[in-house]
């Protein structure tokens, strides 16, 4: 068989951020101001600084505000949530960030819910989940939004399709699960108490690996021709499937880094300027 073809999250990512450069400018044509994304960090973890500071430079490059919000890796819970409160109560913001994870005693959730559902850019609210399962408007979450638009770049159709997810997380197994199921896919959800996953696995015709394990996923469980996402990035640049595996046996791969990375920042930039406009009730 041979080798599987790499999807380009860089390239579909930069179609998705030019289309929203556009929208952008046309925003501040007609207000005057750019839309602003309001990024939330806790602490100085060194990956969290480097996603912020990335988004932030995607921001500048597109068009669109970046305002920064530095929190003390001590602050509270409660502290944290009236933060975020006070940016969904103004009205220069337009979507809010907070970067995850958040240190162990802050309580992720409910800082997550503060954030107003008309700014939550990113998808990480209870109301935005909901709005994900029931199909109503409302923001995807940013990942899974983004391995959409990489499915639907390569002409991927999960209509019919069985798609396994491995990885159940609030912002990423869960809703990738949803949105797949909203394309008609009959969805296997698997995580660490799953019994024989590799059986499961080899079943799949996509498989969306968000385990957060490097090179978890090995070749040999996976189904020849199948469409193999890796949502994972650990150290070293190394992703959640054994790449050098897998593609002796898929039909589509995406490579770590250069998938679903950019198509998350896109997704992200596309959907503030999308609160922007609807939160000053106009059309683009």
């Amino acid at each position: 068989m041979s080798e599987a073809r790499p999807m380009n999250g860089i390239e579909v990512a930069r179609d998705i951020m030019e289309r929203a450069a556009e929208r952008a400018a046309q925003f501040e044509a007609r207000t005057g101001a750019k839309p602003c994304l309001a990024t939330v960090l806790v602490g100085d973890d060194p990956a969290s600084v480097t996603y912020v500071r990335m988004k932030r430079n995607r921001c500048a490059k597109y068009g669109i505000e970046s305002r920064h919000v530095p929190m003390p890796e001590t602050i509270t819970t409660e502290e944290l949530v009236s933060a975020i409160t006070e940016l969904s109560n103004d009205p220069s913001v337009h979507g809010i960030l907070l970067q995850h994870p958040v240190p162990h005693h802050i309580d992720e959730r409910a800082a997550f819910d503060a954030i107003a559902a008309t700014k939550d850019v990113d998808g990480v609210t209870s109301q935005s989940f909901a709005a994900m399962a029931f199909g109503r408007d409302g923001f995807a979450s940013c990942t899974p939004a983004g391995i959409m638009r990489l499915l639907d770049a390569y002409d991927v159709d999960p209509r019919g399709k069985h798609a396994v997810v491995i990885g159940r997380s609030a912002i990423l197994g869960k809703p990738m699960s949803m949105l797949l199921l909203a394309r008609d896919a009959t969805v296997t959800v698997c995580h660490s108490k799953t019994a024989d996953l590799p059986s499961l696995v080899r079943t799949a015709d996509i498989v969306v690996a968000a385990v957060g394990k490097p090179e978890f996923v090995r070749g040999e469980w996976l189904k020849p021709g199948a469409v193999v996402v890796d949502a994972g990035y650990n150290e070293g640049n190394v992703g959640d499937v054994a790449f050098g595996e897998a593609r002796t046996r898929a039909g589509l791969l995406t490579p770590v880094p250069g998938g679903v990375g950019p198509t998350t920042i896109a997704v992200l930039l596309e959907q503030t300027v999308t609160a922007a406009f609807r939160q000053q009730q106009i059309s683009a």
